[in-house]
C-alpha cells in the first residue's frame, strides 16, 4: 500500500525535462535518462540477464538484508531470483547510461545479487575499477562465474556483511556508489553516513527502492536534508544524490 500511494504522489509531482531549470539536471535528463540511441552493449546486457532467467539451478540463500517479500524458503532457483530481485532490463540500461554519462572510474556496489547491474556498469566503462559486496556466498558464486565467463577482470567481488566490509575498503574516494541491498531505514542511513566521507564534488550516490517501505522513504528524506547533499533526483525506483557545492540545494522528481 505504501508503494502504491507513494507512486500516485510521485506521478502528481514529477516532471520531465521541460520542468527542469537546472542546467546540470536538464543535461542529465536529456543526455542520459532520455537518451534513446541504442548502445551496442545493450545486446550483451540483455543476454546476461537472459542467461540467468533460463537457469533453473537452485541455491541456498543466506539473507543479511531485510528479507524477501516474495520468497518464503531459503532454497531458491536462480531464474526466480533474477526475475524477482534482479535489476530490471530497463533499469539496467539506465544504470549503464549513468556510468557512461559520468565516466565513473571508481565504483562501489552494495548488493551484487546475480551481478546484472554490476555487469552493466562494467560494460559502461571498461577502464573502471568496480568493487561489489554481497552477503550471500551462494549468490556471489553465481555472479563470480558470470563475471569470469565474460572476462570482466576489473570487477572485484567481496563476500560479507556490508557494515564490516565497508570498514575494510581502502579506496578514499568513489565516483559512484550504488546502494542496492539491505532495504531498511537504519541500515541505509548507517551505510550512507559511513560512506559520505568518500564522496567528492562530482560523486553520485544511487539508492535503490527508496519507496520500498515507509522506513526506506524516511531514510531518503533524511539523506536529502544532509548538509553535504546539494542536488537529489527522485526517479521513484531510485534516488540519486549529488554533492556539487557550486549548486544551490534543490530536489527533483523525474519520470523515466
Amino acid at each position: 500500500m505504501h508503494q502504491i500511494l507513494s507512486y500516485i504522489k510521485f506521478l502528481l509531482k514529477s516532471k520531465n525535462q521541460h520542468g527542469v531549470h537546472s542546467p546540470f539536471v536538464y543535461d542529465l535528463v536529456t543526455a542520459c535518462f532520455y537518451y534513446r540511441t541504442k548502445y551496442a552493449e545493450y545486446e550483451a546486457i540483455a543476454t546476461y540477464r537472459s542467461e540467468l532467467l533460463q537457469n533453473p539451478e537452485k541455491i541456498t540463500i543466506t539473507d543479511f538484508g531485510s528479507g524477501s517479500k516474495v520468497f518464503k524458503s531459503d532454497e531458491r532457483a536462480i531464474n526466480a531470483i533474477a526475475k524477482t530481485s534482479g535489476t530490471s532490463l530497463k533499469n539496467t540500461k539506465l544504470l549503464f547510461r549513468i556510468v557512461r554519462y559520468f565516466e565513473s572510474s571508481t565504483i562501489l556496489e552494495l548488493g551484487t545479487n546475480l551481478g546484472i547491474g554490476t555487469h552493466a556498469m562494467a560494460l559502461a566503462n571498461p577502464k573502471s575499477q568496480i568493487t561489489t559486496i554481497e552477503g550471500c556466498p551462494a549468490i556471489l558464486e553465481v555472479a563470480n562465474q558470470q563475471f569470469s565467463n565474460k572476462n570482466l577482470s576489473h570487477i572485484t567481488t567481496v563476500q560479507g556483511d556490508f557494515k564490516s566490509k565497508i570498514k575494510e575498503l581502502t579506496e578514499k574516494k568513489w565516483d559512484l556508489i550504488f546502494f542496492d541491498g539491505h532495504h531498511s531505514k537504519e541500515a541505509t542511513l548507517s551505510y550512507f553516513e559511513a560512506l559520505i566521507p568518500t564522496a567528492h564534488n562530482d560523486s553520485v550516490f544511487i539508492f535503490d527502492d527508496i519507496y520500498w517501505s515507509k522506513g526506506m522513504t524516511e531514510a531518503w528524506e533524511i539523506i536529502k536534508k544532509n548538509p553535504k547533499v546539494t542536488v537529489t533526483v527522485d526517479l521513484f525506483h531510485w534516488g540519486l544524490v549529488f554533492f556539487r557545492q557550486e549548486q544551490a540545494k534543490e530536489h527533483f522528481k523525474i519520470r523515466v
